[in-house]
């Protein structure tokens, strides 16, 4: 896929991730004990080829930079093409804040005229899964679409959580015949994935009609505003994928990632998922120390009871504690004799000796970043 750039879209503000979304973006939130959620966007196009990607920050972006960096990760700390971080920025004219996923990349429409690819895939940085771009390219060539969309079965989602994505329906060739954003009643079980070819020059007079009306959304001014006059085909994709809409599918997506055909699937086929890395020993298992059916990180120090659920990195366990169905992020210590269940830890937080702290399977109690309990 060497003709073809990336543009990856982190959103604008949402704090459906409660406090894990107060101080980052969702495409910088910890996922799996040692991933960000960018990092599978970002690695599916990498492993497809594409070397020319750009990424469209908006809110809390401190923590996403630093995450990336200059791309040495993902081999794309290069001379030509490689990493590009788009954040906002203040002019004589506007305030620099985004209006939309269209005006995003209409304000930074010279890095799509200065290329020279002919395609462009435009993914959402705030979904899971594991993904080869390359056979959705060619049905997008073969099918000589004006924009294919990556699309699945969506009835391994939840109802509710349905209506938060976009929903379509198709004809028997596959071409999109209406597209539902948000639906309060979705008419079928085919959702979008957010995941979008086209050509490069047709996307740039895309946002350049749009830009000329006002219009501000990629989604909702494009796409289901011309679904009946453009060509717009669906790419059929089976395999694992979740949105990160809020926090039930986050804490449910880090639990289905002890499921080892999951975890097989996303983390451990041809295709590698690339993330950050940090220099961090083992983790050590002391002699009381009882760990079933979980992920556990590098740097951990377990003494006490974990079972079904994530460590992240350098978290501290200590005897008598008993962590079950949690998510326990970085550098996070868990005193002595400590009960969790149903719980999300951001970040550096302190649990103090004795602490009991419950939450439930569809609402999990969360503790914020380097609080101490």
């Amino acid at each position: 896929m060497k003709s073809t750039m990336g543009i990856i879209l982190t959103g604008g503000k949402n704090n459906r991730l409660k406090e894990l979304s107060f101080e980052r973006s969702i495409a910088a939130v910890p996922i799996g004990g040692k991933y960000r959620v960018i990092d599978f966007t970002l690695s599916n196009m990498v492993n497809s080829g594409i070397t020319n990607i750009g990424v469209l920050t908006q809110y809390n972006i401190r923590s996403l930079m630093d995450h990336l960096g200059s791309g040495k990760e993902w081999d794309l700390d290069r001379k030509n093409e490689g990493l590009f971080i788009f954040p906002p920025y203040l002019s004589e004219y506007g305030t620099g804040w985004y209006k939309g996923t269209a005006d995003a990349m209409y304000n930074n429409i010279t890095f799509l005229q200065r290329s020279d690819e002919e395609f462009v895939v435009i993914g959402q940085g705030y979904a899971i899964y594991n993904m080869d771009f390359e056979a959705m390219l060619e049905q997008h060539i073969q099918t000589r679409a004006d924009i294919t969309i990556a699309c699945r079965n969506m009835s391994d989602i939840p109802y509710e959580e349905q209506k938060l994505l976009g929903m379509i329906q198709v004809n028997s060739e596959n071409r999109i015949i209406d597209f539902m954003e948000k639906p309060l009643n979705p008419k079928s079980i085919m959702g979008s994935m957010g995941v979008y070819i086209t050509r490069r020059a047709f996307l740039i007079n895309l946002l350049q009609e749009s830009a000329a009306k006002g219009l501000t959304e990629f989604v909702h001014d494009i796409i289901v505003r011309q679904t009946n006059d453009l060509k717009i085909y669906a790419y059929i994709f089976n395999g694992y994928w979740r949105p990160l809409s809020n926090i039930q599918l986050y804490y449910r997506t880090n639990m289905e990632l002890l499921n080892p055909k999951v975890r097989q699937e996303l983390l451990m086929n041809r295709r590698k998922i690339y993330t950050k890395v940090k220099d961090e020993p083992p983790a050590k298992y002391n002699e009381e120390a009882n760990v079933r059916n979980s992920i556990v990180a590098d740097g951990c120090i377990i003494e006490g009871t974990v079972e079904n659920s994530v460590l992240f990195r350098g978290v501290r366990v200590m005897k008598g504690a008993v962590i079950k169905d949690s998510l326990v992020m970085q550098g996070t210590v868990v005193g002595q004799n400590v009960n969790l269940r149903y719980c999300v830890l951001d970040k550096g937080v302190t649990i103090s000796d004795g602490k009991t702290l419950f939450g439930d399977s569809e609402w999990p109690l969360i503790v914020g970043k380097n609080v101490k309990v």
